[in-house]
């Protein structure tokens, strides 16, 4: 097998070992480079966070907080996870951070787990109408371990129904109410929910997994000086590694700091923590502040563009890195059009719409974002040529990657990430 560059590794020490899955490294970033990658909970971490998650920090075990471990030999990692705590402090304008959650999921595991009793009431948006699974969904130690309480769009707007927020927090008086989800185009009117909990004596909780990077970058208003507090991932718009993290107000460090550990977690991930250190000082940059900017002005376009194919966009559009369109004025089910897609090189994902009348199994729509085109560099330009791509595949082509609208399509792809392609050889 022949020697290439795989970022953050030993390439050719693993080929040599294991060619299985050196193999399979090597497909998965030929995958990566050969399509479009419109995800919108997706993006590609640079090389430097790649290298740190490669680092020997993965062998330490480092229970505890810096300063204060169970385990000896923790002098520099306590090094790594200090200088990640104080920039995404810094980063977020934040009293307090912990960077040892493991994903987004255990992230917001910690934060009922500092605020919320088994049987508590917890207001969220449902999942159906733009929530998460933790958010109280029934599947999810969320809905099994609270009592959740649920609001959604209004059927017009397609747009957060606030008054339906204000009315089921003065009803239900939940201890906590929780804006945010995976798939809300708009921006949130934090402002609106700090009000309402204050009202009712509530903690107010941001999960800001999916814009999280778009604050960083300084592009949209940010939830933290309104919030007590806000979990996040570190891997969609903030293009760091696979992982979560919690900022909160000073009056709740310690809760939130006892909920990730002991309470949720073991030892942290420390190769991990040193990746969202790096990842943090690469959004401080004015560099990422413009690729913030350039995410939304390219979901703009992208959402304006699959309009004008037929494709409609919910809310009319987007302020943020993702739109969410309904299928059905084109007749297509979101899980066929994520299929079609696929076969010509352009992945994204079936999502349900607000009031969907499909399973979500199959879903009336699809969900699209911008933050791994627009790492690669395309503009407006380029979004309005993607729109294209995607509205005739989806509504023109097949499943089959051999269906010549399928090859027809894939080839414009091709020549479109070979034009701006994703980690360029060096």
């Amino acid at each position: 097998m022949s020697s290439q560059p795989f970022y953050g590794s030993d390439y050719d020490a693993l080929a040599a070992f294991d060619p299985d899955i050196a193999g399979v490294l090597l497909s998965e970033l030929a995958r990566i480079r050969g399509g479009l990658q419109l995800i919108a909970s997706e993006n590609l971490s640079s090389p430097a966070v790649l290298t740190a998650l490669g680092s020997t920090l993965s062998n330490k075990y480092a229970e505890g907080y810096p300063g204060r471990r169970y385990y000896g030999g923790c002098s520099e990692v306590d090094k790594a996870e200090n200088i990640a705590i104080e920039r995404a402090k810094a980063l977020f304008g934040a009293d307090h951070a912990n960077v040892q959650p493991h994903s987004g999921a255990s992230a917001n595991q910690a934060v009922y787990g500092a605020f919320l009793k088994p049987g508590e009431t917890i207001l969220a948006m449902s999942l159906p109408h733009g929530g998460h699974l933790t958010h109280g969904t029934k599947v999810s130690f969320s809905g099994k371990w609270f009592n959740a309480v649920h609001y959604g769009v209004d059927k017009e707007t397609e747009d957060i129904d606030y008054a339906q927020v204000e009315a089921l927090a003065k009803e239900h008086r939940p201890k906590v109410i929780l804006a945010g989800g995976s798939a809300i185009p708009r921006l949130i009117d934090f402002e609106f929910f700090r009000r309402v909990a204050d009202e009712i004596g509530a903690i107010f909780w941001v999960d800001a997994a999916h814009f999280i990077g778009l604050v960083a970058g300084g592009a949209i208003p940010s939830p933290v000086p309104h919030a007590d507090v806000v979990s996040f991932t570190t891997h969609k718009v903030l293009r760091g590694p696979r992982s979560g993290a919690i900022v909160c107000k000073a009056e709740h460090a310690t809760a939130i700091d006892k909920a990730v550990f002991p309470m949720m977690q073991g030892g942290p991930q420390m190769h991990t923590v040193a990746a969202k250190a790096v990842n943090f000082k690469e959004c401080a940059t004015p560099e990422y502040a413009a690729y913030a900017k350039q995410v939304i002005a390219n979901a703009r376009t992208l959402a304006t563009s699959l309009a004008e194919h037929g494709i409609r966009p919910t809310t009319g559009g987007t302020d943020t890195h993702l739109s969410l369109h309904d299928l059905q004025g084109v007749g297509v089910t979101g899980k066929d059009a994520e299929a079609r897609a696929d076969a010509a090189g352009i992945v994204l994902n079936k999502n349900a719409i607000p009031f969907d009348p499909a399973p979500p199994s199959i879903a009336s729509g699809i969900r699209v974002g911008t933050p791994c085109v627009t790492t690669q560099g395309m503009g407006t330009a380029e979004m309005v040529k993607i729109a294209e791509l995607m509205a005739t595949a989806i509504t023109k082509g097949d499943a089959d990657p051999d269906h010549e609208v399928s090859r027809k399509v894939r080839a414009e792809v091709t020549d479109l990430v070979t034009r701006y392609p994703a980690y360029p050889r060096p």
